[in-house]
C-alpha cells in the first residue's frame, strides 16, 4: 500500500522514467546505511548532488504497507491541500484471487512502475470496479511468444486481446508480479510492482481471473562470500552502466526513493530491470527464487549491456572519424556559400551548376540507365575538383549539359487509332495509297503489341511528289515529335557519329541533337536526300549510317561525343531518295523501300484544287469569293506548263497566278474599307460594305450572279441612321466595287506566260524512222522520241552514227539494235539490202541532257526498221524494253513512272516486256484506265504491233 506524507519542509517529487512517471514521498528518518546504497549514492550524487538532501517514501514490497500516525496525516492535511490521503485497504497478502493483466513486451519487477494500455473493455471495467472496491491490485503476467506466428509487437497485442479464458491463460507465464493500480486514465493503467506471484488455477474466463500463490525468495546467508562477491561485481557493473546513460540514472534514483535500502534480491531485480535484454531473459530473472542464481543472471545481463555499449561506442567512433572530414568540408562549403551569397558572388559557380544538373535528372532518375547515372555522378565529382578557369572544366560542363538534357526513357503517347490516322493522312495528301497503307499497318501492329518498335522506311521517287511532307504527316498521324535533317552532300562522319571530346569545339552527332531538341525518345526522324550522301577525306558517312539505320544495332547506338549507349530502337526513321540505285547496297538492305512514282493528270487536278490552291490563296490573303480558277485553266496549266512527275512546279505556277491577282486587287483598292463622303466618325466606325460588280457597270444597274457578288451591308438598328446612310451613299459619285477575277484557259497566258510544252506531244503522222520510247529518270517517267535517218547510201557503206549524249549502255544498245534490225530485215525481206548499203544516223532529242539505261533497245530497232522498210509506226504507240541479240525482250524498271508518262503524253498503246506484267497489274485502276497495253517476250511481237495496218510509202 502506497502512503504519502507531505510536510512543510518536504515537497512532492515527480520522476519520469522512460514512458511513465513516478510520484513518491520519503519516510522520515530513513537513511541509506548499506554499502550498496553508498556506492550508488556516490555515483548518483556526482551527477546530482542535491538528490540525497531529501528522502522519499514508498510502500515496502516486503511487509505490504507502511503505517502512518493519524497526527501526521492531520498535520499534512493542514499544511498542504495537495497531500495524498490514503484510505484503509487490505494488505497485498490478502489478495489470493486477482485479475490477470497480459504484458506483451517486458515483465514487471517489484519496485518499478509500468504504464500499459488495456484494450479489452470488460477487463478495463473490472479494473475500475476493483479500484472502487478498495482492491487496487491485479496480477501482471508476461505473454509467451507464439511459436507459429511471426507478428510484430502491435499485432501481438491485438492477438492477445482477442484471446479469452483458457486460451489466454495458456499464453501467460505462470510467474508474474502483484501490481498495484496507481491510476487509470482512459485506456492507460499505471502499475507498480510489489511481489512475485504464481498462477495456480483459473477462476473466471471473461475477464480472466486467476487464483495465485505469493512466492518468496529461497533462504540465503547474508554472510556468504560468494553472494557478496557476486553482488559487489553487480554493483561495480551497475556503476559503469549508470555512467553511460542518464535514463538509467533516473531509474536508479526512482528505485532507491521507492524501495528504500538495497538488499541482494532487490539488487538482482534492479540490474535485470534496467538492462536492455529481451523479455525472455528478464522473465528468467523474475522466475528465479535462488538469490545467488538471480544475481548471476542479472550480472550476465549487465555485462552484455556493457559489451553492447562498448560496441556501440566503437561503431560511433569509427563513423565519426569517417565523416568528420566530410562534415568539416560540408560546413566550410555552407559557410562559403553563405559568404558568397551575402557578397552577391554565388552565380555561375560549380555548386550552382551541379544543382542544375541534379535538378534535370531527378524527375527521370528511375528511367536513366545505371551506366549513364554512374557516368553522370563521376563527371559531377570531377567538375567539383576542377578549377573554373581551366579548359577541362568547360569540356566537362558541356558534356554534363548534353548528358542531362537527353530525354532518357521519356516517350510520347502514341496514337494507335487507325481511323483517326487515316483521316489525318487523307487531310494532308491525296492518293499515295501504298504509303498510307504501310503507315496504318505500322499503327495496327503497335496497337496489338501494346508498344511500337522503330522502323526504317525509305520513300523513293522524283522531286515534288511530297516525300518530305509525307514524313511530317506520318508524325502527326502517330502523335510523335518530328525532326528533319538533310544529309545531301554530307561528307563528314562526325555529323552522324559525333566528335571526340578531345577536339576543340566537339559536338555530338545529329541524332543526339535531335533527341535533345524534341524532348522524347521516340520521335519520327526524317533523313532527307539519303541518296546524295557525299564521301570526303573525313570518312564515309554512308558507312557511318549503317549502325544508325539498323534495327538490330541502334538499341545501343554509340555516339563518339557522349560515349555511352543510346537506345534508338523506338525511333521511326523515314528516309527520302530520288534514286535508290545510288544508295550503297548495305545501307539499302536496312531500309524498307516504298516507291512514289508521281501523279497523273487527274491526281494533279485534285491536288491543285483541294490542297495547293487553298494553301496559296490563304498565303496571299485572298478570299475565295474574289477569285475563280476554272477547271479548263487548271487542266491547261498541268498539260502545257507542268508535265513533271511531282507537283512542286505546279505549286509555283499557282503561286504566280495568285500573286498577280493579289497585285490586281490591291491596285483596284479591293481590300480597303469604303469611306462614305460627309459621314461623321460616330456613324461610320461600325460600318463595312462588301460587294462585287463588273468594272464597266454603274451602281444602279442590276448585277449578274455569274460575274459579281451581292453587296453585304452591316445592319444598323437605328432607322434614322439608316436614312442618313442612304442619302450619303446617293450623294457619293465614286462607288467602291470589287471585281471577281476569273482565270480561264483564254487568259491563262497573261498570268503564267506562254506554254512551255505543246498541247499535243505526238505527231499527227509519225515520220519514218521516228518511234516514241519511255524513259525513267530522277524526275520521274518521261516520253522521248528516237529518230533515225540516212546519211549516205552506196555499196558497202554500212555504218551507224550516234548523237544525243548517250551513255555507254545506250551506245551498246544501239549497236545491238543495228545488228538485230539487220537480222530481222533479212528474215522479212531477203532482197532488201538497206542496212548493208546505208550509213545511218541515230539521234535521241534533248541532246543537252545525258541519257543512259538498258531500256531503249526495242525502240531503236523499231526506228531503224521503220526507215529500212519505209513504214510509219502507229502514232499513239510507245514502247520500252531491252532486246538481246536473239531478239528476246528483257524486263525493265519504273513501270509505274513510264505508264504515267505515257498517259500524260496521250499515248493509247504501250508495249512492255512480258516479265513486267506483274508490276503493271499492281498499278491503281485510274493509272491503267484507257490504255491498251501489250506484253511481249520476243521482238517479232513488237514488229506486228508497230507496223500493223501501215502502208508502204
Amino acid at each position: 500500500m502506497l502512503k504519502a506524507l507531505r510536510s512543510s519542509s518536504l515537497q512532492q517529487a515527480r520522476f519520469t522514467t522512460g514512458a511513465s512517471y513516478l510520484q513518491s514521498s520519503s519516510r522520515h528518518g530513513t537513511k541509506l546505511t548499506s554499502s550498496f546504497n553508498g556506492v550508488l549514492r556516490s555515483v548518483l550524487a556526482d551527477k546530482n548532488p542535491k538528490l540525497f538532501q531529501r528522502i522519499f517514501f514508498c510502500s515496502d514490497s516486503s511487509d505490504g504497507s507502511g503505517s502512518v500516525p493519524e497526527s501526521a496525516l492531520e498535520e499534512t492535511e493542514s499544511k498542504s491541500a495537495a497531500a495524498i490521503v490514503p484510505t484503509s485497504i487490505k494488505k497485498p497478502d490478502d489478495f489470493l484471487t486477482v485479475l490477470a493483466l497480459p504484458l506483451p513486451h517486458r515483465p514487471l519487477f517489484p519496485g518499478f512502475y509500468m504504464p500499459i494500455y488495456v484494450k479489452d473493455p470488460k477487463l478495463l471495467a473490472a479494473l475500475v470496479e476493483s479500484r472502487k472496491r478498495q482492491a487496487p491490485y491485479a496480477g501482471a503476467f508476461l505473454v509467451k511468444d507464439d511459436p507459429v506466428s511471426e507478428a510484430t509487437g502491435s499485432d501481438t497485442e491485438k492477438n492477445i486481446y482477442a484471446l479469452k479464458g483458457k486460451d489466454l491463460l495458456n499464453r501467460l507465464h505462470e510467474v508474474g508480479t502483484l501490481a498495484q493500480i496507481t491510476s487509470i486514465q482512459g485506456e492507460q493503467v499505471v502499475l507498480i510492482g510489489h511481489r512475485r506471484l504464481r498462477i495456480t488455477e483459473m477462476v473466471s474466463e471473461d475477464p480472466l481471473t486467476v487464483q495465485v500463490d505469493h512466492i518468496k525468495d529461497l533462504p540465503y546467508s547474508k554472510d556468504d562470500d560468494v553472494i557478496k562477491a557476486t553482488s559487489f561485481e553487480v554493483i561495480a557493473t551497475l556503476r559503469d552502466v549508470l555512467k553511460t546513460s542518464s535514463l538509467w540514472r533516473d531509474h536508479a534514483q526512482t528505485y532507491t526513493q521507492h524501495m528504500g535500502d538495497f538488499n541482494y534480491p532487490r539488487l538482482a531485480d534492479f540490474g535485470a530491470a534496467i538492462s536492455g535484454s529481451n523479455k525472455v531473459q528478464c522473465q528468467q530473472v523474475l522466475e528465479e527464487l535462488d538469490v545467488y542464481k538471480r544475481l548471476r543472471l542479472s550480472l550476465e545481463l549487465l555485462k552484455k549491456e556493457m559489451e553492447i555499449h562498448r560496441i556501440q561506442e566503437s561503431i560511433a567512433k569509427a563513423i565519426e572519424e569517417k565523416i568528420s572530414t566530410e562534415q568539416r568540408r560540408y560546413l566550410l562549403n555552407e559557410q562559403y556559400k553563405a559568404i558568397k551569397k551575402e557578397l552577391g558572388l554565388e552565380t555561375d559557380d560549380k555548386t550552382a551548376l551541379t544543382d542544375k544538373f541534379r535538378d534535370r535528372i531527378e524527375p527521370n532518375k528511375d528511367k536513366i540507365p545505371p551506366h549513364v547515372l554512374q557516368v553522370i555522378e563521376e563527371e559531377m565529382k570531377k567538375l567539383q575538383l576542377l578549377e573554373a578557369s581551366s579548359s577541362e572544366f568547360n569540356v566537362t560542363r558541356n558534356y554534363l549539359d548534353w548528358l542531362t538534357a537527353l530525354p532518357w526513357g521519356n516517350y510520347s503517347d502514341e496514337n494507335f487509332n487507325v481511323v483517326q490516322a487515316q483521316q489525318i493522312l487523307d487531310e494532308d495528301h491525296y492518293g499515295l495509297t501504298d504509303v498510307k497503307e504501310r503507315i496504318l499497318e505500322f499503327i495496327a501492329v503497335g496497337k496489338l503489341r501494346g508498344t511500337s518498335q522503330g522502323k526504317i522506311i525509305c520513300l523513293s521517287g522524283p522531286p515534288g511528289v511530297g516525300k518530305t511532307s509525307i514524313g511530317r504527316s506520318i508524325a502527326r498521324a502517330l502523335n510523335r515529335k518530328f525532326y528533319r535533317f538533310s544529309v545531301g552532300g554530307l561528307s563528314d562522319v562526325a555529323e552522324i557519329k559525333g566528335h571526340r571530346r578531345t577536339y576543340i569545339g566537339a559536338m555530338p552527332g545529329k541524332m543526339v541533337q535531335c533527341l535533345k531538341s524534341v524532348g522524347t525518345a521516340n520521335p519520327l526522324v526524317l533523313i532527307d536526300e539519303i541518296d546524295k550522301l557525299g564521301r570526303g577525306h573525313a570518312g564515309d558517312p554512308a558507312s557511318a549510317m549503317l549502325e544508325l539505320l539498323d534495327p538490330e544495332q541502334n538499341a545501343n547506338f554509340l555516339d563518339h561525343y557522349l560515349d555511352v549507349p543510346i537506345d534508338l530502337s523506338k525511333v521511326l526513321f523515314v528516309c527520302t531518295a530520288n534514286v535508290v540505285e545510288t544508295i550503297p547496297n548495305p545501307l539499302l538492305d536496312r531500309m524498307e523501300i516504298i516507291p512514289i512514282a508521281g501523279y497523273i493528270t487527274d491526281e494533279k487536278m485534285h491536288i491543285a484544287r483541294d490542297y495547293l490552291e487553298k494553301t496559296t490563296r490563304d498565303a496571299c490573303g485572298i478570299k475565295p469569293q474574289q477569285v475563280e480558277v476554272t477547271e479548263a485553266a487548271l487542266l491547261s496549266l498541268i498539260e502545257n506548263y507542268c508535265r513533271e512527275a511531282g507537283v512542286r512546279n505546279l505549286q509555283k505556277q499557282i503561286e504566280k497566278i495568285y500573286r498577280k491577282i493579289a497585285l490586281q486587287l490591291v491596285r483596284q483598292g479591293a481590300q480597303n474599307e469604303p469611306e462614305s463622303v460627309g459621314e461623321s466618325s460616330e456613324t461610320s466606325s461600325d460600318k463595312q460594305i462588301e460587294g462585287a460588280t463588273e468594272s464597266n457597270k454603274s451602281n444602279d444597274e442590276p448585277i449578274s450572279d455569274t460575274t459579281t457578288e451581292e453587296a453585304e451591308v452591316v445592319n444598323i438598328n437605328d432607322s434614322a441612321t439608316l436614312a442618313d446612310e442612304a442619302s450619303a451613299l446617293k450623294d457619293t459619285e465614286a462607288t467602291i466595287t470589287i471585281d471577281k477575277v476569273w482565270v480561264n484557259e483564254d487568259n491563262l497566258a497573261d498570268y503564267v506566260g506562254k506554254p512551255v510544252f505543246h498541247a499535243e506531244r505526238m505527231y499527227d503522222q509519225t515520220p519514218l524512222g521516228v518511234v516514241m520510247g519511255l524513259a525513267w529518270t530522277a524526275m520521274g517517267g518521261s516520253t522521248l522520241y528516237i529518230e533515225t535517218t540516212t546519211i549516205e547510201q552506196g555499196d558497202g557503206k554500212a555504218a551507224l552514227n550516234l548523237t544525243g549524249q548517250l551513255g555507254d549502255v545506250m551506245k551498246e544498245s544501239a549497236q545491238i539494235a543495228h545488228t538485230v534490225a539487220r537480222a530481222i530485215l533479212a528474215g522479212k525481206d531477203k532482197e532488201n539490202n538497206f542496212f548493208a548499203n546505208s550509213k545511218l544516223h541515230l539521234h535521241v532529242p534533248a541532246g543537252a541532257t545525258p541519257k543512259d539505261g538498258p531500256s531503249a533497245g526495242c525502240t531503236m530497232i523499231t526506228s531503224m526498221l521503220s526507215l529500212a522498210m519505209n513504214k510509219n509506226v502507229k502514232r499513239d504507240l510507245a514502247m520500252t524494253g531491252e532486246v538481246t541479240l536473239t531478239g528476246r525482250v528483257l524486263p525493265i524498271g519504273g513501270v509505274k513512272e513510264k505508264t504515267i508518262a505515257a498517259r500524260r503524253s496521250g499515248v493509247k498503246t504501250i508495249i512492255f516486256p512480258l516479265a513486267n506484267k506483274r508490276d503493271f497489274d499492281e498499278l491503281a485502276p485510274n493509272v491503267k484506265e484507257g490504255l491498251d497495253v501489250h506484253f511481249v517476250d520476243d521482238y517479232n511481237q513488237i514488229y506486228d504491233l508497230a507496223f500493223d495496218h501501215t502502208q508502204q510509202k
